[in-house]
């Protein structure tokens, strides 16, 4: 059953990639998601044995790597980790394959899209299943190459290749570093297996290595290359410029894949290393750092964007950046759990901004919509379910996940923790205004938009509703039902055991009240405030803006990230390029090389055509010149 849970994706690629063409549209999207949906229900249930059973298991599928100390198996390992994310992968991808029935209904290459979303469940399993790190990487890379399929998937438009090259580009950076770290792991441990790299850790707590000049511990430094790793899946500051343009891929990719389940691969891999974090002081307060400043980073440039999708993109890095420092305060269990509940509420918030995107007829500027609720009354309350979930609203999902980090984050005592819980409260502050901006800008108000009249604009199919009902379900109770199980002191004993290590327990004690009622309090009040900004009066709104006018340039630029890459990195890259190509190849390979030679012969060539005058004398003369010289020649030797 638990092997079922791996193959059932990759023979649905299979299938409709390459048979899909024999078989028809519709069989391949019935194909794709009736097994993907399979893997699902089968998730559920080993979900279910671990958390009532306490069922652990490392099952072999093959051998793979056997050299020297090198043992690799492909392996399917189940723990309370891998079994959350084995839900959280294939219920997330089970629905976003129904829905691309409806909102791919109109194109062309569906069996390949289809493929691409069962091709990228599969590398997204391997990799949260495998009990090594070489399974990890090629999981890792297979959900990266996914992505690059799925974000230029529309390749005619040059936008969306140009995004899919940059996604992949940026990934490369941050792979790069993981790399190193897992070099680094098997140069110290002569193995690359989770369970014997875990037991050494205590070993080489304080051995130093020298890199780059720089003496700096050894567990220091692994912990550092593998967050670089993760950086860069995760979308984290500083190699967060790939996720807001991968928007450019059909909406189905962004639940999918920069909602739900790549993108929380960073943070899969943080806390599967927690054996290894635990013991490494710097690397958690990077951690820490790098999430709170990605959260508020994202969710300050949220404000002032327009398009739906890329608003919804920053909350995305938002949110991770929530899981990043939760993970940093030594809190794994609540950045798992905020992971969960976060892949409900976004992947609901993706999906109905498709329909929206759907009813507009792929219009994305919320400026051009407005006044349409009663028009799609269902995608309406649908994505404020998702919205209030977002924004932590009292007693939905998001209300326990993320005000549980901002607490442990309190109560971790620590200077970078207090840093942190104070920008998790001005973050989720920020959350909540523009999350209800999009709603009101997008349901709200009069109807904006000139190139289609409202009477157009139209309600989506069953096939899309159905997934989006779903995940409000998991929008609304996840974060209830599961809380004690997640971040309870007895689901740490019994439900998470030895998949996630805590160096020293957890802190058992309450913050005071004024700190756990500060966060709702300022959720709620925004609403309102969102209100009239966005809807009551507009022109206070647009009097804000050129008030603060260089402000308001520097978050809708995403503050001139793209324009300060583009200066370093991307126009001294082309520069060095050209030199490369005009001089070194053209001048110096090519100009002595193979148009050097040939130069060389085309001049010879003419010279000799000039002795092809056409008169006997001249040849016999040549003639005895060369005999001559011949005769020269065998005398002097």
């Amino acid at each position: 059953m638990e092997i079922s849970i791996i193959a059932l994706p990759l023979i649905a690629s299979i299938i409709s990639g390459f048979f899909g063409k024999f078989i028809g549209d519709r069989n391949s999207e019935i194909v794709t998601s009736l097994l993907v949906s399979i893997s699902a229900i089968l998730s559920v249930i080993v979900f279910y044995e671990v958390i009532f059973n306490q069922y652990e298991e490392n099952i072999i599928i093959a051998k793979w790597i056997n050299s020297g100390s090198l043992e690799v198996n492909w392996t399917m390992k189940i723990d309370a980790l891998s079994a959350v994310m084995l839900v959280v992968v294939t219920f997330i991808s089970a629905l976003v394959h129904i829905y691309s029935i409806g909102y791919m209904s109109h194109d062309p290459h569906k069996p390949r899209f289809m493929a691409y979303l069962s091709l990228f469940t599969f590398a997204m399993l391997m990799l949260v299943t495998a009990d090594n790190f070489i399974q990890l990487f090629f999981g890792w890379e297979g959900v990266g190459l996914c992505s690059y399929f799925l974000i230029g998937f529309w390749f005619k438009k040059e936008t969306a290749n140009a995004a899919a090259i940059k996604a992949f580009v940026v990934n490369r950076v941050g792979d790069f570093g993981f790399a190193l770290g897992i070099f680094l792991i098997f140069y110290l441990f002569g193995t690359v297996n989770y369970v014997e790299v875990f037991d050494q850790i205590p070993t080489v707590v304080n051995e130093k290595l020298n890199f780059l000049g720089i003496e700096i511990k050894a567990i220091d430094l692994i912990c550092i290359l593998l967050f670089i790793g993760a950086m860069g899946k995760s979308a984290q500051i500083f190699l967060h410029t790939w996720l807001p343009d991968a928007m450019e891929g059909p909406t189905p990719v962004s639940a999918l894949i920069h909602a739900a389940t790549m993108v929380t691969a960073g943070v899969f891999l943080v806390v599967r290393c927690s054996p290894i974090y635990e013991y490494s002081e710097l690397a958690l307060n990077l951690v820490t750092i790098v999430g709170m400043s990605t959260a508020f980073f994202a969710a300050s440039v949220a404000l002032v964007q327009t398009d739906i999708k890329k608003i919804i993109a920053y909350s995305t890095c938002s949110q991770l950046g929530y899981m990043f420092f939760a993970a940093g305060v030594g809190a794994y269990n609540v950045a798992m759990f905020h992971l969960f509940t976060h892949a409900f509420f976004k992947a609901l918030l993706f999906l109905g901004s498709g329909s929206v995107i759907h009813a507009f007829k792929d219009e994305q500027n919320i400026n051009n919509m407005g006044g349409v609720w009663k028009k799609l009354p269902y995608t309406y309350a649908l994505m404020i379910v998702g919205t209030l979930a977002l924004t932590g609203f009292p007693l939905l999902s998001g209300f326990y996940s993320k005000d549980a980090i901002i607490e442990f984050a309190y109560l971790s005592g620590t200077t970078s923790g207090y840093y942190a819980a104070g920008i998790g409260i001005i973050t989720a502050f920020l959350t909540s205004i523009y999350s209800w901006r999009l709603i009101f800008k997008t349901f709200h108000g009069p109807y904006n938009n000139k190139e289609i009249r409202i009477d157009e604009t139209h309600e989506s199919p069953l096939v899309m509703l159905i997934p989006l009902l779903i995940l409000s379900i998991g929008a609304i109770f996840a974060g209830f039902i599961f809380k004690e199980l997640f971040i309870g002191s007895e689901g740490i004993n019994n439900f998470w055991r030895e998949s996630i290590f805590f160096l020293e327990p957890l802190s058992t004690d309450h913050p005071p009240l004024w700190f756990l009622t500060l966060t709702p309090t300022l959720v709620t009040l925004s609403i309102p405030l969102a209100y009239y900004l966005f809807v009551k009066d507009k022109n206070f709104s647009a009097q804000i803006v050129n008030i603060n006018k260089p402000l308001y340039e520097f978050l809708f630029n995403k503050w001139y990230f793209d324009e300060i890459y583009d200066t370093l990195f991307v126009k001294s890259s082309k520069k060095f390029g050209l030199f490369l190509w005009k001089f070194l190849d053209v001048k110096v390979i090519d100009g002595f090389g193979p148009d050097g030679i040939s130069g060389l012969i085309q001049k010879f060539s003419i010279k000799a055509k000039k002795f092809q005058s056409g008169y006997i004398y001249q040849y016999a003369f040549i003639m005895l010149l060369g005999f001559s010289a011949f005769l020269t020649f065998l005398i002097v030797k």
